[in-house]
């Protein structure tokens, strides 16, 4: 068989085909840019536009829709002009769905800087100019951190008591 042979239809199936293969190639193993080092991704931000499930959508769906118009009459040019479309269309909506999924992740990660203002109870009496040891509830969490007190008094076990600060990993609380 020669090149020259090769009926745009069977060149848009095999891109749809290859973009199918790598796809499912990204859906078994992970990102394969990622096992690369390129990490297309934005940071802390979600899938990037570049990442290879969104690029493997775009290739199937292109080689697809220029497929399937080819076989209903179109020449290449505009059968190519629609699987482009087509490309960008399917893989903007995988990629939105994946933002929105990504948006809906949970983190149970506590900041220390939203202890702040919050009460605590002394779990571990803290001693006049010393440390001891608080325990705050932040949501559904228990947060334990090193306490001192701010006027440098001591302060009993199961005291109740606010946070003012944070210095580091130590919590500044004054008795309530």
């Amino acid at each position: 068989m020669n090149l020259s042979d090769l009926s745009p239809f069977l060149v848009f199936l095999g891109i749809a085909a290859i973009g199918f293969l790598f796809l499912l190639i990204t859906l078994v193993f992970g990102e394969l840019f990622d096992h690369l080092g390129v990490d297309h991704d934005v940071e802390m931000g979600g899938p990037g536009i570049l990442s290879g499930r969104i690029i493997s959508v775009f290739v199937t769906a292109f080689g697809g829709l220029g497929a399937i118009s080819t076989h209903y009459g179109l020449s290449p040019m505009p059968a190519s002009l629609v699987g482009a479309a087509s490309g960008f269309a399917f893989a903007g909506v995988i990629y939105a769905f994946a933002r929105f999924l990504y948006g809906q992740q949970a983190s149970s990660q506590v900041q220390s800087s939203d202890l702040v203002g919050q009460t605590a109870r002394v779990v571990v009496a803290i001693p006049a100019g010393g440390v001891g040891q608080v325990r705050c509830r932040l949501g559904e969490e228990l947060v334990d951190k090193i306490a001192q007190s701010r006027d440098g008094a001591a302060i009993p076990e199961n005291a109740s008591v606010h946070i003012d600060d944070i210095l580091g990993e130590t919590v500044i609380v004054k008795k309530n």
